[in-house]
């Protein structure tokens, strides 16, 4: 097992979908096989969006029940929710005496606001509130509390790493070395998952495809793949297909290679194609679709894996806390 100690979080603001399958999901899943990993479900960063209690709470049920049903390492892997340690409260609180409001004012997420409030004649902040605001102190906190060497990220994520790395800094520089800096891992799949209609998947373009829904849901929403209007025999571009890219996810390079040769060399539908999409992509989830339902049929199991994965993160949390107060404080 790597010495490395690795660190990801997850916002549970959605049903696990095929894109989080492939662009974090899996490879969360294959880290923990041989390193030490701290994986939260980030249900404090989805305060900002998401104000209903009962869904924040199914959606953490859901993305845990996803990660175990694929088969992550629990020996490596410390899987817990982010609200159960107070710690990462009260560092985030400390952190924001060290941090300049500069570096907020450019924080993606912010900026974003900003541009879309200008553009349509608002106040610069309408809409804007201090999770949101502070919302890269949080991150910093979650980052810096586990003594984290790694931390895997989508290229639209990475900024974040910095921003901890320079709060770090902030804080080494004013009150001594007391935090390690971490380095950002940029995933090479996350965030170029097709959907249903060919853009990214997200359910805020409503594209999706289920990643543990039923068979026939399964099936279902694959046939439903926007495709352009080639006959069945004509040649395709299968670099052009959500269809074929979404099966590169799923299948081996011989089984790739034999399907893009059926794109090209004509005679194939796009109904036979889906089908064949389909079939792939179910028996490749099947078996841990079958364990997904069964955790979460028996939530209670679910709830002492998170509780464990607590206790045993809150042993470091508290080793962190303890030297950041002391370093601050006196105490």
């Amino acid at each position: 097992m790597s010495e490395k100690i690795v660190l990801t979080g997850i916002k549970p603001t959605g049903t696990p979908h095929l894109g989080n399958y492939v662009g974090a999901l899996k490879p969360l899943v294959d880290m923990s096989q041989n390193n030490r990993t701290f994986m939260f479900i980030a249900d404090l960063h989805a305060l900002n969006t998401m104000h209903d209690p009962h869904e924040i709470a199914e959606h953490t049920y859901e993305m845990a029940a996803s990660l175990i049903a694929m088969g992550l390492n629990m020996e490596n892997a410390i899987l817990f929710r982010q609200s159960d340690i107070v710690q990462v409260y009260q560092l985030a609180t400390l952190l924001n005496n060290v941090t300049p409001k500069g570096l907020m004012n450019r924080a993606h997420s912010y900026k974003a606001m900003v541009e879309k409030n200008t553009a349509a004649g608002e106040d610069i902040d309408a809409g804007v509130n201090m999770g949101l605001y502070t919302y890269p102190i949080l991150m910093a906190a979650d980052i810096l509390l586990y003594n984290s060497d790694i931390v895997p990220v989508g290229a639209d994520q990475k900024q974040h790493v910095e921003f901890a790395r320079d709060i770090a800094g902030y804080f080494n520089h004013i009150y001594g070395e007391t935090f390690k800096l971490p380095e950002p891992v940029i995933s090479e799949t996350a965030g170029t998952i097709p959907g249903l209609d060919g853009r990214k998947m997200s359910k805020s373009y409503d594209n999706t495809i289920p990643l543990f829904a039923p068979e026939g849901e399964l099936k279902k929403k694959i046939m439903r793949i926007i495709t352009d209007s080639k006959t069945p025999e004509e040649s395709k571009d299968p670099d052009e297909s959500t269809i074929f890219h979404l099966y590169c996810h799923f299948a081996n390079t011989d089984e790739i290679e034999n399907f893009r040769k059926m794109f090209v060399d004509g005679g194939m539908g796009y109904g036979t194609a889906k089908t064949i999409l389909f079939e792939k992509v179910n028996s490749v989830l099947a078996n841990a679709r079958t364990e997904y339902e069964r955790l979460m049929s028996n939530r209670g199991e679910i709830d002492a894996i998170l509780a464990d994965g607590a206790k045993r993160a809150r042993v470091v949390a508290e080793q962190t806390f303890a030297r950041v107060r002391r370093a601050m404080l006196g105490e």
